[in-house]
């Protein structure tokens, strides 16, 4: 079991998942659980042949060198998106993301079309399959590039079971889940597991082998935190610089 890629996995994955699911929640309570549940398992189904496609029938076949390359490149794109957003959101410079504010507009936009059961599925369609293709993505090259497969679906696996246990005890958005911290670490992790993988293609010897993504994590973290600190004590404008 390769707990680095477990955790993250599980961490990735959760994030996605409360975002799916304020959209299906939201298209439950306008039109009923029919459109919404239908939307859901067509984009599951739609995740689930994609996931066969693009695991069996393209990553088997790449060399894991040249795999790693490749998966750690896109590793850094997605972790750097992730943790530029949380570090202008910390800094102040970005509104936190609310998941009650989210399930709200979508339920002011599915009341716009109310009636029309087709446009409530495929809301929940591409809701569910949007955020589940970041999932399916970040299985795969985390899997691929750890040759860990196993470990990356029972993380995800996990985060799914998580939230939806909590969705169908509460029925309502999961407003109070840390999302923002946790974007924040998901970024640092992916980041720093694309920086690692990315190095060992180039012939990068990690001193400490594996060890070597705790100490880029905490690098990452230590250099996010002085960008937030930095963000938070530069003025907004002009004028606040002038006073």
């Amino acid at each position: 079991m390769n707990w680095y890629v477990l955790t993250a996995t599980l961490l990735a994955s959760s994030v996605e998942f409360v975002e799916a699911l304020t959209i299906v929640l939201a298209v439950g309570t306008v039109e009923g659980w029919r459109p919404a549940l239908r939307g859901t398992v067509f984009a599951v189904l739609s995740l689930t042949v994609l996931t066969a496609v693009l695991g069996i029938g393209v990553l088997q076949y790449v060399p894991i060198n040249v795999l790693r390359g490749l998966i750690g490149v896109l590793l850094l794109l997605f972790g750097v998106k992730w943790l530029q957003k949380a570090i202008l959101r910390f800094a102040g410079k970005k509104a936190l993301h609310d998941e009650a504010e989210a399930y709200q507009k979508q339920i002011g936009k599915l009341q716009a079309t109310k009636g029309n059961r087709f446009a409530a599925q495929a809301t929940a369609f591409n809701g569910v399959f949007l955020e589940g293709l970041e999932v399916v993505v970040i299985v795969l090259t985390m899997g691929g590039a750890a040759a860990a497969y196993p470990s990356a679906i029972i993380g995800s696996a996990i985060g799914l079971v998580l939230v939806l246990a909590a969705g169908l005890m509460l029925r309502a958005p999961l407003a109070k889940v840390p999302e923002n911290v946790m974007k924040f670490v998901v970024g640092t992790m992916l980041t720093s597991f694309g920086s690692f993988w990315a190095g060992e293609s180039l012939g990068v010897a990690w001193p400490g082998q594996d060890l070597s993504i705790v100490f880029l994590i905490a690098g990452y973290l230590a250099v996010s935190g002085l960008i937030v600190t930095s963000l938070k004590n530069r003025p907004s404008n002009q004028k606040e610089a002038a006073s």
